[in-house]
């Protein structure tokens, strides 16, 4: 693999009721929610989810696309779909996420294998969506 310094921090997903996002996020996929205490009260623009300690999801609530203006062209953007984040997991999280998702009744895919991705290939993968049609990729590759 090659040597790198840059880490992905964040990526962020457009979502209708971010409280109900946290919620498929921690109950289903396993992630823990940050600040969603704060979102709750309305101290914070938006709620994330921890992916492990260097990556965050942001749930951002539909209605800030209009505030995006960061940039020339950014709020007409805004809201338009990625194709897919994929989350790599040790193989017996990869297990247990998919037994959640089972439990939670969440459609998924069959198993693939040998998807290539950032490590080279990936023993196992299957794909699912989230409540607001945001798709996910989930694989391991031990």
């Amino acid at each position: 693999m090659t040597e790198n310094t840059a880490r992905l921090d964040h990526v962020v997903l457009w979502v209708r009721d971010p409280i109900a996002a946290a919620g498929f996020y921690e109950k289903a996929v396993g992630l823990e929610p940050v600040r969603l205490a704060d979102f709750s009260v309305g101290e914070v623009p938006f709620p994330s989810v921890r992916v492990n300690e260097e990556t965050i999801l942001d749930l951002m609530p539909f209605a800030m696309a209009e505030r995006m203006t960061m940039l020339p062209g950014a709020a007409e953007a805004s809201g338009h779909p990625v194709n897919h984040v994929c989350l790599s997991l040790p193989a017996d999280d990869f297990a247990a996420l998919r037994s959640r998702l089972e439990e939670q009744s969440v459609p998924m895919t069959d198993l693939s294998h040998d998807s290539f991705g950032a490590r080279g290939l990936a023993r196992r993968s299957f794909y699912f969506r989230d409540p607001d049609g945001n798709v996910f990729e989930a694989r391991h590759y031990d």
